[in-house]
């Protein structure tokens, strides 16, 4: 793992999440290991013995095999944990792991309660905090940002001082009064145990330098490094009393000048210490640099926007992308000027183009109308959700490009498509057999609960539809288009709206008729799918009375009657296990209820689809139809990339 700091996600830090829910990783893709092979046998084995080791003392070493297959592992449990709340994280560690990273060989993942390394290099010789993440807050504070910063620096480094000097478990947390709308800040440090006092301390300094760059006016911020990690916020967020008790002369009552930050023990003794008045020194100098190149860099693009053409977007609609810009001039050598021998697809706000980038990776290159305003809004959207979402199952966003006239977003390449292309083609379908079906459905499943309740921005996708599902060269399934998508608070259940996007068919129907959205609505799309994998049949998009049935109504007869198997798609008739295609089906008609208490959560749906035990409560019969009318106006929102599409879409008015 290359060092450096990961800038991972701008996350709500004061949403509770559920335990043992990642709040990052890191996936050293350069080297992977083959199913089945002595490398995966080592890590198995480390997975059993490491957990029950580290809850002892809240951390473990271990080193398993040999060369070239051993695995060298390290996990930290954060030190206000129990034994079991440790041994517990660190056990979801392994496979939550190896499901976001794949067959990675070196790779950490990182929770509230635990951290987890694992690789086939030998980190455990080197303190070093190799490539540590970031997540803030996304609100920032209504008062003075340098006199906030320069409170959470003192509280930092005296709590990391403490946990450097004085805990044996490197590990202290810390409260701090600050003023009447912020009472107190809380912040925590932790170095692993094995690290000596100077180089706990000098590894929090690395990274406490870091946060008035990274996390300056933010309310709650941390930086997590396998080896030391801090984290602060206005709400407590561990447990027991703070080790440290500070008061600062910060706030916003005046003090002598020649009063000192005091810290206070849980005992009540209290100690002046000269650190304190250095950590008061250094968060203002720090932030008073950061103002300054901000000033700089303000000015500068100031200019650059005088002499360049306007759009709607935004500077700050787009912080935290630069390491995604990309050179007008390289997407141009990549497309070949987006010649039309490139061109693979066409969506609702522009074209699609094949590229190759210098390094010879293949791309996809969506470029935006130049006309149009609504694609603008879509284009924001995805940056500012997809660039902050990693999994195996949603499309990478590779690049974007905002330069002359041109808005391009660049994705990794998917040489197999959308499913629609092959799904609804009489000769293509035959490619997918039931294995590869199986596999698209549990793809599916599991980047949708990435999205609803593992990613650290919880999002309602709103537009998933076949079109908006992409294929690489193994046909796994990756999410795409986010451009419809919206963000949701951890106690969010609904959220409501006037302007119904999505497209008829897959549409549920608290939505479509009175703009309700929520996770479920995600979930009624998926089942949508579900029936579409198994059938081989597009759902209809209409729903009225007069015209054919809709595909829903059409699983449902066929499932009551028991003859379900006559309309699956014949490509598998008698190449499929029946049980198995009856047991998705079953989960299928569950996702598409229409009361949405009676759907699942894709969390339920994942454990239904890989369990042959979990019981399944009979599904009810759907009653939803929408009615034709003219309330809906139509426009084509499908993404990349795609071929035209007879889709009848929704578009925000």
């Amino acid at each position: 793992m290359a060092a450096g700091l990961l800038l991972l996600a701008v996350a709500s830090l004061l949403a509770p999440l559920a335990a043992a829910q990642p709040r990052g990783r890191v996936c050293g893709s350069t080297v992977s290991y083959t199913e089945n092979s002595t490398y995966q046998s080592s890590l198995t084995q480390l997975s059993s013995t490491l957990p029950a080791n580290a809850s002892r003392a809240l951390f473990a070493t271990a080193a398993v095999g040999a060369a070239p297959d051993i695995v060298y592992a390290l996990a930290l449990c954060r030190g206000d944990t129990n034994a079991s709340t440790c041994e517990s994280c660190v056990s979801t560690a392994f496979p939550e792991a190896q499901q976001l990273c794949g067959s990675d060989k070196d790779v950490a993942i990182f929770y509230d309660d635990c951290i987890l390394r694992f690789s086939n290099n030998n980190f455990l010789a080197d303190t070093s905090n190799s490539e540590p993440i970031m997540t803030q807050d996304p609100q920032n504070v209504s008062s003075p940002v340098e006199t906030f910063d320069a409170a959470v620096g003192i509280l930092l480094n005296a709590t990391g001082n403490y946990a450097a000097m004085n805990s044996s478990r490197r590990f202290a947390t810390g409260e701090e009064g600050f003023d009447s709308r912020y009472p107190t800040i809380y912040g925590l440090a932790q170095c692993t145990p094995d690290l000596s006092p100077a180089a706990c301390r000098s590894c929090l300094d690395d990274i406490i330098t870091l946060a008035p760059q990274y996390l300056s006016g933010r309310q709650g911020g941390r930086i997590v490094g396998v080896r030391c990690n801090f984290r602060y916020e206005l709400n407590k967020f561990f447990t027991g009393s703070p080790t440290l008790q500070l008061q600062t002369p910060l706030a916003p009552t005046p003090a002598p000048t020649n009063v000192m930050p005091t810290a206070t023990t849980p005992g009540g003794r209290t100690r002046i210490k000269m650190k304190i008045v250095v950590a008061i020194a250094i968060p203002v100098i720090a932030v008073v640099l950061a103002i300054t190149v901000f000033c700089l860099c303000f000015l500068r693009r100031r200019l650059a926007r005088e002499h360049a053409p306007s759009y709607s977007t935004k500077p700050e609609d787009i912080e935290g992308i630069g390491s995604l810009l990309l050179d007008l001039s390289t997407i141009r050598a990549a497309t070949d000027n987006f010649a039309e021998s490139n061109w693979v697809g066409e969506g609702g706000f522009g074209a699609v183009y094949k590229g190759v980038l210098p390094d010879g990776q293949e791309v996809a290159v969506k470029r935006f109308s130049q006309s149009s305003g609504q694609g603008i809004q879509e284009l924001k959207n995805e940056l500012l959700l997809i660039a902050k979402l990693q999994h195996k199952n949603l499309v990478r966003l590779l690049g974007v490009c905002l330069q002359e006239h041109e808005k391009l977003l660049v994705y990794e390449y998917m040489p197999n498509r959308s499913i629609d292309t092959i799904l609804f083609d009489p000769e293509k379908s035959k490619e997918l057999d039931w294995g590869r079906r199986s596999n698209i459905i549990n793809g599916i499943a599991r980047g949708l609960n990435y999205l609803h309740e593992d990613s650290h921005l919880k999002i309602i996708h709103r537009d998933l539809k076949a079109c908006n599902v992409l294929l690489d060269s193994d046909y796994t399934p990756k999410i795409s288009d986010f451009g419809l998508a919206r963000l949701f608070g951890g106690d969010q259940s609904r959220e409501a709206t006037n302007s119904v996007v999505g497209t008829y068919g897959y549409m549920a129907p608290e939505y479509a008729m009175r703009g309700h959205y929520s996770i479920k609505s995600d979930v009624f799309s998926f089942g949508v799918l579900i029936l579409e994998i198994l059938t081989g049949r597009r759902s209809s998009g209409s729903y009225s009375f007069d015209e054919s049935v809709d595909l829903i109504s059409l699983v449902w007869e066929h499932w009551t009657s028991g003859t379900i198997m006559e309309i699956m798609d014949s490509s598998m008739r008698g190449n499929a296990p029946g049980d198995q295609m009856l047991k998705c089906i079953h989960i299928g008609l569950l996702c598409v209820q229409d009361n949405p208490v009676d759907r699942p959560v894709m969390s339920k749906v994942n454990v239904m689809l890989s369990s042959d035990t979990v019981s399944l409560q009979a599904p009810l019969k759907p009653e939803f139809f929408i009615p034709k009318s003219g309330n809906f106006s139509t426009i084509n929102s499908d993404s990349y990339p795609r071929v035209s599409q007879q889709s009848t879409t929704t578009s925000e008015k």
